[in-house]
């Protein structure tokens, strides 16, 4: 039975629509998805959105319209990018569905069973941009003497009744958790962050709110709903089938919850200490990334440069943004993008590099050999030194794609690209066409080999213009299995298969002035 793989993103707050952010998230946590696909485990994808909250509500009263109405216009928002941007999850949740009400109150009722949850009043900050309490020592100063989050975002005094959660109780257990599992924070600056906070003394959590009603209700609690991060961060087993356990437990423990490294204190210091205290297994992986800068500068409402990935994807095609984000940013770091830098690295990496050698190699074949494919030719050990070559950048990259090392990984996967650059130039074919006959039969046979093995291996960051690619050439395993098939080529070949004339599989974008890259 194939190993099954878990891999979530943070459920996204639809109290606007969706930003750069968002979509880098789900890009990332899509291609890892389908590349734990290609190595033939049992993966299962889920991202969604976070419903609940004084902001949705308070959002809703100055629209004049309900909660509820207002999460099912903003999360279709995010539904529907997640469909533009060729998102392949498995469930796409909302936390105002049934069984996720169901999952978050037994999960309630365990920490509950446990003893450790009890009814107090809470006086203290907390961040309705965040949905987040702060401790005194936390806060910084703002303009004017306002009191800010670390994140920067205002916060307000707040005393009512509320249940707590023993948070204290679990600080010991969480500090040899870290120390008996060093990887379940990624990367180590955010390991590191989240070492300090424990070490420096957890307090009790306060998990309930009576001042508004819209939240799953806590049970046994008339008037109080749960503080919205309990609700959140249960989707996960929701998506695993719980309280159940069923078919779709097998997915838990989670391999990996993708988010960003400005929740990365609720999914590594709130999350475990919830599921030790309802005697559940904890997830393998909390991965941090970084923030997506807009020319260097974060996004903001305010600022006014807070673009539509939807309207970036319009313009220079989900491809190549992907391509893009997974290229240029850093995974765990800021990076910054804009759409000349976007256009820039779609153009010399996808257009010119590899789009050009499949289009100029296929197009030869289509041209001058009637589609079919190359014979055998005449050998040199520049055919075997190119393989060999595409071969070493492939499984370099996806050694480092397993690792999580993006950016680093399509570094690789450019050197084989570069490598088959480099031969078709040196070989020439269209001259071998006049002189040579059988070199010339060897080159292409080698480069159609090459440009598969390389299309199968760039799948999971840009699957549409992959699978477009290989079906040009009629190879329908796209598995990691399959760069091993070293008789996929002889076997097309004695079917008869031909290549058609093609088109381009990425068309060379037009770059946009500075002035209009904003």
């Amino acid at each position: 039975m194939a190993e099954p793989y878990y891999i979530t993103t943070a459920i996204h707050y639809p109290n606007g629509r969706p930003h750069i952010g968002h979509a880098y998230e789900m890009i990332a946590a899509d291609a890892l998805a389908r590349f734990h696909r290609q190595a033939g485990r049992d993966v299962r994808f889920q991202t969604g959105t976070d419903e609940h909250g004084l902001k949705m509500a308070q959002t809703a009263r100055d629209r004049g319209i309900t909660a509820r109405a207002l999460a099912d216009e903003m999360s279709g928002y995010f539904r529907d990018m997640a469909d533009r941007l060729n998102i392949s999850c498995d469930r796409f949740i909302r936390t105002v569905e049934p069984d996720h009400y169901r999952a978050s109150q037994t999960i309630w009722q365990a920490m509950a069973a446990a003893g450790d949850l009890y009814l107090d009043r809470y006086e203290g900050w907390y961040s309705v941009r965040d949905e987040a309490f702060y401790e005194e020592k936390e806060l910084v100063d703002g303009e004017g003497g306002q009191k800010l989050s670390p994140q920067g975002t205002p916060v307000e005094w707040t005393a009512e009744e509320t249940w707590f959660f023993r948070l204290s109780k679990y600080q010991q257990p969480l500090l040899d958790f870290y120390a008996a599992n060093p990887g379940f924070i990624r990367p180590e600056s955010r390991r590191n962050e989240v070492l300090r906070f424990v070490e420096g003394g957890l307090t009790d959590l306060s998990v309930s709110r009576t001042s508004f009603d819209w939240g799953v209700p806590v049970p046994g609690g008339p008037g109080h709903v749960m503080y919205v991060w309990v609700d959140a961060l249960t989707n996960y087993l929701t998506g695993a089938g719980y309280p159940d356990q069923g078919e779709l437990w097998r997915y838990w423990p989670a391999a990996c919850h993708v988010i960003g490294k400005d929740i990365v204190r609720f999914h590594a210091v709130y999350w475990p200490a919830f599921l030790m205290s309802a005697g559940l297994p904890l997830p393998r992986e909390v991965f941090g990334h970084g923030f997506v800068l807009n020319k260097g500068e974060k996004m903001s409402k305010s600022v006014g440069n807070v673009v539509d990935p939807m309207a970036l994807a319009e313009a220079f095609g989900v491809d190549p943004l992907r391509y893009f984000l997974l290229r240029d940013i850093s995974w765990g770091q800021d990076g910054s993008y804009s759409p000349r830098a976007i256009a820039t690295r779609a153009n010399a990496d996808l257009s010119n590099s590899f789009g050009n050698l499949a289009q100029r190699t296929l197009s030869f074949i289509a041209k001058n050999l009637g589609g079919a494919f190359p014979d055998a030719g005449r050998h040199d050990p520049a055919d075997d030194a190119l393989l060999a070559a595409v071969a070493e950048a492939n499984a370099e990259f996806i050694r480092l794609f397993a690792d999580q090392s993006l950016s680093q990984a399509l570094e690789a996967w450019m050197r084989g690209v570069f490598a088959c650059n480099q031969y078709i130039d040196v070989q020439a074919p269209w001259a071998l066409r006049k002189t040579d006959a059988e070199r010339m039969h060897a080159v292409l046979g080698t480069l159609v080999r090459a440009i598969r093995l390389l299309a199968i291996t760039i799948r999971p960051v840009v699957p549409t213009a992959a699978d477009q690619l290989l079906d040009q050439l009629g190879a329908s395993d796209r598995s990691h299995a399959a760069l091993a098939d070293d008789g996929w080529y002889a076997g097309q070949a004695e079917q008869g298969f031909r290549i058609e004339a093609p088109t381009p599989i990425f068309p060379r974008l037009e770059i946009p002035a500075e002035e209009d890259a904003a």
